[in-house]
């Protein structure tokens, strides 16, 4: 396993964990690799210190900024916390709204068009499928994905 430090167009910077390099390469080059914050594609491996132990085990401390207060501060929210929101968000979407599946495009267009009733939905959508709503002033918004039940 390796672990990078990766940055979107955007500028947003967060962390990922792949099996290999070539595993990554493969993933981005497929354009399945997406920002965490904002969810952009454009995403790129950023300039990171490698981990370093001492003798004996011990991790010698990393490089920082000089002024704390330059320190940037965390693009996402711990692990435990992402996990209880996105939970927090099905929840919610499985109470509030209609699962159409493949058929998000077509159903979000057929709503902002009044083509079909006004209603909470969600469902997939390809990149592409997604970027023409958004360039149609379709108001979507991507959401985190989660599990019905976690499997090791």
């Amino acid at each position: 396993m390796i672990r990078y430090s990766l940055k979107c167009a955007d500028g947003h910077a967060f962390e990922s964990w792949f099996q290999s390099a070539e595993a990554f390469d493969t993933l981005a080059g497929r354009g399945l690799v997406s920002c965490a914050v904002c969810g952009g594609e454009d995403v790129v491996k950023a300039v990171m210190a490698p981990r370093v132990t001492k003798k004996g085990g011990v991790e010698a401390p990393q490089p920082g900024p000089a002024d704390p207060s330059e320190a940037p501060a965390p693009a996402i929210a711990p692990p435990a916390s992402m996990e209880i929101a996105a939970k927090m968000i099905r929840t919610h979407l499985e109470k509030h709204s209609t699962y159409v599946g493949g058929q998000f495009a077509k159903e979000a267009r057929a709503i902002y068009l009044g083509d079909a009733p006004e209603r909470m939905i969600h469902g997939e959508a390809t990149a592409q499928e997604a970027r023409e709503l958004i360039d149609d002033g379709v108001p979507i918004a991507p959401l985190p994905g989660l599990p019905k039940a976690k499997t090791n």
